[in-house]
């Protein structure tokens, strides 16, 4: 069987590296394009900034009407009864008084296709991991809380609390009273400890999963439990599923043609903690949180993310994560896409995983803690070289025009995470301010004195983008915890005056430190893990 793994940083031969120096030198190249145009020539600056103006303001709208889609359709999802849906897929036959009319046309799909080879609702078994590295019992105890308040038997889920020997004697302590605590509730329950310094590891989550899921493996194999029927789900520490979800992954695991084949992702939103973060971290959060609504909507898009689901048959063909990368979730999609051979997708499970906003011990820690956090994410530029070396350079059996599809879009993604925001604020002054004089010397360079003008109409008219997300902000937030007074709200609004600075600083600067580092060889080989701090119902902080 072929090599899926990340090359280590010293086997990397000159092809990859120049795969890793791709997103970082066109970032740079694009950022530079304004200046350099408007040198040579800026009226052609000017059609440029305008053209790329006019594409970023039809993407805003469709934006604007996926995040309304998909949050309509979550909803609705959260609504369903999934219990009864899984019952009528058990036996085929539709008893469930409320159910959606796509309800009936997946028991048609199941009898015609998967008669033979499906695997029914009571046959399966969940397994969550949760991965904790030295967070407090008051962060993962109310996680294993939530996985026990399903809507789902607990004596069918199986909890694994995988959590880091590096991380200290008080995480250790944790998990054990954890597992005093709430073994007895679940199928079965472990906690297992990630040895420090693993030869040929980043210190990162990846390490600490699989670790867990390799001793997970060994317990199927000693009880004879078929890995094809357990679906494998990692939260990290602060992460609470919808009551909704479990029931909805069987219910989807169970009605997907290929479930070996398939990875499932719910939808991450940010709002554990909303009300207590620094306004530039709701910010943030809130936008975070309605982008992954929008790539629900957009399956062609859509990878591993954060918290997924997996079958532990097709983790076991993977050999679970990757060890050598600081982003595994979004990894673990190309490294199964490409044990498969290209015959791997993302199903979208519409109900959310409720999870923390940045908050660290200090305003300044917790700026620090959301960069960091965003440069991690950022880090997935590294998939480009993984992508580009392993689609074009190793053998494999996967059309090529598959390949370039997925290669370029993921290429894109990064580019315009780093450059976007830069270029949709300032690029329209750079003709002007280069060559203030132009508009005198020459009547015909009207567009570009004008520019600046023309790009502030756009800007306002792209503000109601803005509406919408801050509609759905307010329908999101939890319920206002009563140490906090009404005015709370108001800074709910106001809080919206950051975007620039957080879109920009947070957001484009974290992708062109990540995409620079990546270009120079300077690897990130060390998952920084983000606070959880807690705020209590206390005077103080």
């Amino acid at each position: 069987m072929r090599s899926i793994e990340i090359p280590q940083p010293e086997d990397r031969d000159w092809r990859y590296r120049i795969f890793e120096i791709l997103p970082g030198a066109i970032t740079w190249i694009v950022l530079f394009l304004p200046v350099v145009l408007s040198l040579i020539s800026p009226k052609i600056a000017a059609y440029f900034i305008v053209a790329y103006l006019l594409l970023w303001f039809i993407r805003a709208l469709s934006l604007n009407v996926r995040s309304l889609q998909g949050w309509q359709l979550m909803n609705e999802h959260k609504r369903v009864p999934w219990q009864e849906l899984n019952n009528d897929l058990e036996d085929l036959v539709v008893r469930a008084k409320k159910a959606p009319k796509w309800h009936a046309r997946n028991l048609d799909r199941v009898r015609e296709y998967m008669m033979h080879s499906r695997i029914k609702p009571s046959e399966v078994i969940h397994a969550v991991i949760v991965a904790a590295y030295n967070e407090s019992k008051d962060v993962i105890e109310p996680t294993i809380q939530s996985v026990l308040d399903s809507k789902y038997d607990p004596k069918k889920i199986i909890l694994i609390l995988a959590y880091e020997q590096r991380g200290g004697k008080e995480v250790e302590k944790t998990a054990k009273e954890l597992m005093h605590t709430y073994a007895d509730k679940f199928y079965y329950a472990e906690a297992i400890a990630h040895p420090s310094d693993m030869p040929g590891e980043v210190i990162g989550k990846g390490g600490n999963i699989t670790f867990a899921a390799r001793k997970f493996q060994k317990y199927l194999e000693e009880n004879n439990i078929d890995p094809a029927k357990v679906v494998v789900t990692t939260l990290d520490a602060d992460n609470r599923p919808d009551k909704q979800y479990f029931a909805a992954l069987t219910y989807t695991f169970c009605s997907t043609e290929e479930p070996k084949h398939a990875s499932y992702q719910p939808i991450p939103m940010y709002t554990n903690n909303i009300w207590d973060a620094p306004a530039p971290m709701r910010v943030i959060a809130t936008g975070n949180s309605f982008w992954n609504i929008v790539l629900t909507m957009r399956p062609h898009m859509l990878r591993n993310f954060s918290s997924h689901a997996q079958p532990m048959e097709a983790l076991i063909d993977t050999d679970f994560w990757s060890v050598r990368t600081i982003v595994e979730d979004g990894h673990q999609f190309w490294r199964t896409w490409f044990r498969y051979d290209g015959k791997h997708d993302v199903f979208p499970i519409y109900v959310p995983i409720y999870q923390d906003a940045v908050l660290s011990f200090s305003y300044r820690k917790t700026i620090k803690a959301q960069f960091v956090q965003i440069r991690r994410w950022a880090w997935g530029a590294s998939d480009v070289a993984y992508v580009g070396y392993t689609g074009f350079i190793k053998p494999n059996n996967i059309p090529k025009y598959k390949i370039w599809s997925k290669f370029l879009r993921l290429l894109e993604g990064h580019i315009s995470w780093s450059t976007a925001p830069l270029l949709l604020l300032l690029a329209a002054f750079v003709p002007h301010l280069l060559n203030p004089n132009l508009f005198f010397l020459n009547p015909q360079a009207y567009l570009v004195d004008q520019l600046p003008h023309v790009v502030s109409t756009i800007q306002r008219v792209a503000t109601v983008g803005i509406l919408v997300t801050l509609f759905l902000s307010f329908q999101s937030l939890p319920p206002k915890p009563e140490r906090y007074k009404r005015r709370r709200n108001l800074w709910m609004v106001i809080q919206w005056v950051y975007l620039p600075f957080t879109t920009i600083l947070f957001n484009a600067f974290a992708a062109i430190y990540s995409q620079t580092r990546l270009m120079f060889g300077w690897y990130l080989g060390t998952f920084d893990v983000t606070d959880k701090a807690v705020v209590k119902d206390v005077p103080k902080k």
